[in-house]
């Protein structure tokens, strides 16, 4: 064998090796416990970067060692391939976006492939094939049938010059993100699934224990933030009345103006009311008032989400219009504000300045009345600024409040709720902040919502035959909106109901739809009679999903929507889809930047520049290596190509190897939290597996020709057992760390047995021989799920292919506690309380044994002068002290 590690030989060999033997090719097996661990699909952008090779060497970890101890594992990827950016790069480059899109795949595949991972490729899905997303089609179908999906309107951002719906992260100060045309809101008709039905279900498995779907494998973060987006909220839906009419004479809302709150024990300390700028009321009141239609228009920019408009300051404009309140009679006034959503609840909220911070802050804008209503023994009440005082204290109290006074929250709000019943005006409710999910996007790069447009019949839904409608892949974005309206092959089609001239429905799903389920799809990968079939019911729960955090909500949501809907057609038999889930930290490097002279940010990659330290060592500055030129350092951040901070793996490939890359996202940090990159940890990496080769070219001869055999009961030197022991002590630990995916002291584990192994001297005798060849054998095996390439080479180099088979389906090493047993012990001695040497005693000694041992050591006869002892203490294991 080489003497010297060459990582581009090793690892092609080894993968010629494993692609020549189809060697992760999986297939269901019920003579073996089943493990399905998926990593979340990738966008092809076009390039890997570190997150994902971090991703996918935890997963691979994760699938090899548990083959190893003789699970049946699945490790499946595919591609996320539809969406936005698709389209940008079109226009960009004037290429359709399948073009751009099935390029990535290809160059992203073969950087995963030179990373050497346990994929089983034979289950490969790309979500923009027709293959794939005709059941995205086939299963909106079924959700129209059940009443799931439905067609509706609703207010969104309205690109007007793009020509397409934008999401409000897409909407940056009023404007279009790309075409930085002033964004409307519009109504337009749409499709939506309602999640909300299954709202109790989705928020119990995320906080109930005693439901039996629980996540607990999930980290709790995740299932918080899963329960506050599902939001449940229990309270009070009533109305406001009014005799407001509109230009025909007819009540407005039936001269009702409903709102929702949760604290309807502050009932008595509404001061005004406020309401969406789309909402009935205040268009009523615009006709006539050109300010507040001003008002009502600078409204419609901007976001449509809860969290948006939360950051925003609270702005609103009077209607001039009142309402009664249900319990007093008072007359109400009505606002225009800019912080309630139409799209929650009935878009109108009231307004209790004394009790509520953002209704105290819009009162203090505006000089509105601010009424205590609520009071906390012991506790003053002042306008002059807001305190949060009064919530829900045991000792708060409804005051001011007439039939209310003196009760407690919880009675002053079925008090409020019964006599709200009493008038038919209101009533307790549940509401959810989960809202419906909409689907529909008025983009090309997406599944064709399966609906025909008949001017006789109206949408009616592709019939199940004819699917999938395939999308053509031939189209170019140029920014004028969705180019399938320019397309009459796709656009005509005859009306399935009369036969009729029709035209097909241009909007495509949401890319969400496509993540929902591609895990489901994995199982039953070339299927085309079903969208699931048995694969599933082998294989699902998954049962570790890895993926980054930013995917804790939507997607992790939609794909237990997904699933439940599934279920309740009988596709699948689970109700839950991941039963753990590991959000894997982020991967950051240093920022260096500088602004322009035009006042633009320009960004320097790492390698560029020369840090600064102060007198403390602590970075304050940089300076480019080119002309010495200040930079400014933005400490560490996620790795971008933007701010040019990315690490490309396939640079680290070529000059290191696969193996380094995948040993240094491993051991720099435990997989749940960042990872700050460092180059100087990357040639640590490789400097270890160098040694690792090095060791075992040297003693190649001997463990060649040696047999491990059963060393329990072996009569070995000192030395050896020893080293055994430190073996399985060490092996314990790696055991146990692998179970928990604490993969960073795996690696640190690997790097103690290598330090041992460098430090024991065989004799040449057999029981030296076979005492290495075991070791060297657990420190291969406890490596190769990290290092799979070069622990491949070693184990077949070094003759343990051919004496134990593949090292991929090599049993994992079991601990032998036998090896664990000690014949002495090395006890700490000191005189007086002084540490002064060590005593080597029998592991069996007794008390009396010890002493003995201490009283006859050199050490004693040196540092006790003559004197005779007094008292001797024994610590059992750890010392041994001599009073004199």
């Amino acid at each position: 064998m080489n003497e010297k590690y060459a990582p581009a030989e090793v690892e092609a060999a080894a993968q010629s090796h494993w692609n020549a033997t189809d060697a992760y090719r999986v297939v269901e097996d019920d003579t073996r416990p089943k493990f399905y661990a998926c990593s979340m699909l990738p966008y092809p952008s076009g390039k890997l970067h570190m997150g994902h090779v971090r991703n996918y060497t935890i997963n691979d970890m994760l699938t090899r060692q548990l083959r190893m101890k003789g699970m049946n594992v699945l490790m499946p990827m595919g591609w996320d391939a539809f969406g936005l950016p698709a389209e940008n790069a079109a226009m960009k480059n004037k290429v359709p976006p399948a073009q751009w899109t099935y390029s990535n795949i290809a160059h992203m595949k073969g950087q995963m492939l030179a990373m050497g991972l346990a994929i089983d490729w034979s289950r490969e899905v790309a979500t923009c094939q027709p293959q794939y997303y005709r059941w995205n089609q086939w299963l909106f179908l079924k959700m129209l049938e059940k009443g799931i999906a439905e067609r509706r309107t609703q207010v969104v951002n309205w690109d007007p010059v793009d020509q397409t719906v934008l999401a409000n992260e897409q909407v940056i100060d009023g404007r279009g993100w790309r075409s930085g045309a002033p964004v409307e809101k519009r109504e337009i008709p749409g499709y939506y699934l309602k999640i909300t039905d299954y709202a109790d279900e989705l928020l119990s498995a995320v906080s109930n224990p005693e439901d039996p779907n629980y996540l607990a494998g999930w980290p709790e973060r995740v299932r918080l933030m899963q329960e506050n987006w599902i939001g449940k909220s229990e309270g009070v839906r009533f109305a406001f009345t009014h005799d407001i009419r509109d230009a025909s004479g007819a009540l407005i809302g039936d001269g009702r103006m409903w709102v929702f709150t949760t604290r309807a024990d502050t009932i008595m300390g509404v001061t005004f009311c406020a309401v969406a700028p789309e909402h009935p009321l205040a268009t009523h009141a615009a006709a006539s008032n050109p300010t507040l239609a001003a008002f009502i228009e600078a409204c419609k920019a901007g976001g449509t989400t809860e969290a948006e408009l939360a950051t925003k300051e609270k702005e609103g404009q009077a209607t001039g219009l009142f309402v009664t309140h249900p319990l007093t009679g008072a007359q109400v006034e009505v606002w225009v504000g800019n912080y309630v959503l139409m799209s929650y609840g009935d878009g109108a909220v009231m307004g209790v300045p004394a009790h509520d911070e953002r209704d105290f802050a819009f009162a203090k804008k505006y000089s509105l009345p601010i009424r205590q209503v609520i009071a906390v023994e012991g506790e003053a009440f002042s306008t002059d600024a807001w305190a949060e005082w009064y919530g829900d204290k045991p000792r708060a109290r409804c005051v001011n409040s007439g039939v209310l006074d003196g009760l407690t929250h919880k009675e002053a709000v079925s008090k409020v709720a019964e006599l709200l019943a009493a008038k038919g005006l209101g009533e307790k409710k549940t509401t959810w902040r989960l809202r419906d999910w909409g689907i529909s996007r008025q983009r090309y790069w997406g599944t064709p919502i399966p609906i025909i447009h008949c001017e006789s019949c109206g949408p009616v839904p592709v019939p199940e035959k004819d699917l999938p409608v395939v999308l053509p892949e031939d189209c170019i974005p140029d920014g004028s909106g969705n180019p399938l309206n320019k397309s009459e092959a796709f656009l005509k089609v005859d009306c399935p109901c009369c036969g009729k001239p029709a035209r097909r429905e241009t909007d495509t799903m949401d890319t969400f739809v496509d993540s929902s389920w591609y895990f489901m799809r994995y199982c039953d990968p070339v299927n085309d009679q079903a969208m699931v079939a048995e694969g599933t019911k082998y294989w699902m729960p998954m049962d570790q999903y890895i993926g980054g955090i930013e995917h804790a909500i939507l997607h992790l949501l939609y794909a237990r929507f997904w699933t439940k809907v599934m279920r309740d057609l009988k596709l699948v038999q689970v109700s839950e889809p991941f039963t753990k889930l590991l959000t894997q930290g982020m991967v950051l490097n240093h920022i260096y930047s500088r602004r322009t002279a035009q006042g633009g940010i320009e960004y320097f990659w790492p390698h560029e520049v020369e840090n600064v330290f102060d007198a403390g060592g602590k970075v304050v500055g940089a300076k480019l290596k080119s002309d010495g030129s200040a930079v400014d350092y933005g400490g560490v951040g996620t790795m971008s190509k933007s701010k040019n901070n990315g690490v490309d793996p396939q640079e680290l490939i070529d000059r290191y190897g696969a193996d380094t890359a995948r040993l240094f996202v491993m051991f720099a940090s435990p997989p749940e939290q960042t990872l700050e990159w460092n180059d100087a940890g990357v040639e640590g990496a490789h400097r270890f597996l160098k040694r690792v080769w090095a060791f075992g070219a040297k003693n190649a001869e001997a463990l060649k020709r040696a047999t491990a055999g059963d060393l329990s009961q072996a009569a070995l030197r000192a030395e050896a057992k020893a080293l055994r022991r430190e073996m399985h002590l060490v092996l314990r630990q790696m055991s146990h760390d692998y179970e928990r995916m604490q993969y960073n002291t795996v690696v640190s584990g690997c790097m103690k047995l290598l330090n041992a192994l460098e430090g024991f001297k065989p004799d040449g005798s057999d029981g030296d021989t076979a005492v290495l060849c075991e070791a060297v054998s657990v420190l291969l095996r406890a490596l190769y799920p990290a290092c799979p390439h070069i622990t491949h080479g070693l184990w077949t180099e070094l003759g343990y292919a051919a004496r134990l088979g593949e090292l991929l389906d090599t049993p994992w090493p079991a601990v032998d506690e036998a090896a664990l047993v000690q014949d002495e012990v090395e006890l700490v001695l000191q005189i007086n309380g002084k540490t002064r040497g060590a005593v080597k005693v029998p592991a069996a000694a007794d008390k009396a044994g010890i002493e003995a041992a201490a009283l006859a050591s050199a050490e004693f006869a040196k540092f006790a002068e003559g004197k005779a002892p007094k008292k001797v203490i024994v610590v059992p294991g750890r010392l041994v002290n001599v009073v004199v």
